[in-house]
């Protein structure tokens, strides 16, 4: 079979490499790709821009399934356009993308279907949302209501910090429209989990969990970044938690897309709190995560690819998803300057590593790989235990080097 695959970054890198392990599968396009999917062996690179492109190369190609990686094209409408042309695609509709594309709608979802989650306030103008900041508990959380690209949550301790992040996100509009509607959050005190998981919109089949590293520097310290490592499974998510997670927050959320007929065969990605007082539901994610998936699939032992077809015909019932044993650990390489401003345009320098590279923001230019954006490569190890995992990552990140590297150093 002939897939396409969609994106750009160290995620969508991981999810052409596990398709093309698949037997299923003779090629795997990648649209645009980077410097990683280029020297992947069955893939090809493509430059492709927008849903029509993608729709037209479908059909010219033959491809037999469209995999999306990013957000932004599913929020948009990819998957509506792909089946309204007859195309086999995995992921949410427009519809049902909106858990993602809109915090507002996410959380209205929650409390209609009864998903545990923190209470909130949604504000629409500056002026409700400044009075609310001058009485409501510290810290707070306030929240863009639109894609933000993985940035605009903001944790505030005071009056000040709140009210400085309401003037970014909707007098300045720092995320061009995505922050003029915001959703005030009460803060929860806890341990974060990643629990991405595959439905076909009647069955949901929880994955392994990941625990990501958001914040720039060690000790989450630094702004929040895409994600800057993951360990998997997260030792945090015992039995205990995640039967509770299934009962409060999964099958609700199942309960939900059926009762409200979306239309949705792809990843839906939970993030969760594990609080005192029992597990709650952060946000969801319409698509694997960024790193997660770096760290998840070099755990998965089932075909990937055969997963994502039985979500498509809608045959996920009774079907089980085998795991390594092991841990996994992914620490990612970015550029200097990262989450801000960066530096790029450096030749990366990949000595004899042992473990998996899976590239993000870099090309193949001249026979050399080339910085082009803020998250490099990052490196996934797995081993029988977390601590061997941790030293085979950081072991490799030593054989590598290009101007400007900058890594956590306790993922």
């Amino acid at each position: 079979m002939k897939v396409l695959v969609i994106g750009s970054g160290g995620r969508e890198h991981a999810i052409a490499w596990k398709i093309a392990k698949s037997p299923l599968v003779e090629r795997v396009f990648v649209a645009p790709g980077n410097g990683g999917t280029y020297m992947e062996e069955k893939c090809e690179n493509v430059d492709l821009k927008g849903i029509y492109d993608y729709v037209k190369f479908a059909k010219e190609k033959l491809v037999d399934v469209t995999v999306v990686g990013p957000e932004a094209p599913l929020v948009e409408g990819i998957v509506d356009e792909f089946k309204k042309q007859g195309l086999k695609i995995f992921g949410p509709s427009k519809e049902a993308a909106r858990l993602e594309g809109s915090k507002i709608y996410a959380k209205e979802f929650m409390k209609r279907h009864g998903v545990r989650t923190a209470e909130y306030e949604v504000f629409y103008d500056i002026e409700g949302a400044v009075e609310y900041i001058k009485k409501c508990r510290y810290p707070c959380v306030i929240k863009a209501d639109g894609l933000a690209q993985g940035k605009g949550v903001v944790i505030c301790s005071s009056f000040a910090e709140a009210e400085d992040t309401l003037k970014k996100f909707m007098v300045e509009d720092v995320f061009k429209g995505s922050g003029k509607r915001i959703v005030i959050e009460e803060f929860l005190e806890g341990v974060e989990a990643s629990i991405l998981s595959i439905t076909d919109g009647k069955t949901i089949i929880p994955f392994i969990s990941a625990k990501d590293h958001k914040r720039i520097f060690d000790g989450d310290k630094g702004p929040n970044t895409g994600g800057m490592g993951v360990i998997a499974p997260n030792p945090y998510v015992t039995d205990e938690v995640l039967e509770d997670f299934k009962k409060n927050i999964m099958l609700p959320t199942l309960n939900g897309i059926k009762e409200e007929g979306l239309d949705y065969h792809g990843i839906i990605f939970f993030g969760i709190m594990i609080t005192k007082k029992g597990v709650y539901l952060l946000e969801y994610n319409v698509r694997m995560g960024d790193p997660e998936t770096q760290a998840l699939l070099p755990l998965m032992k089932s075909d990937f690819f055969e997963l994502i077809l039985r979500a498509i015909d809608g045959k996920l019932e009774g079907c089980k998803v085998d795991w390594e044993k092991g841990y996994s650990c992914n620490v990612v390489a970015a550029s200097k300057g990262y989450p801000g401003d960066i530096e790029k345009g450096f030749k990366v320098n990949i000595g004899d590593v042992e473990n998996k590279i899976f590239i993000a923001g870099a090309e193949f230019k001249d026979g050399n790989l080339i910085t082009t954006g803020g998250r490099v490569l990052s490196v996934t190890a797995v081993a029988d235990n977390l601590d061997k995992a941790r030293q085979k990552a950081y072991g490799d990140l030593k054989r590598i080097y290009f101007e400007g590297m900058q890594y956590r150093k306790d993922i």
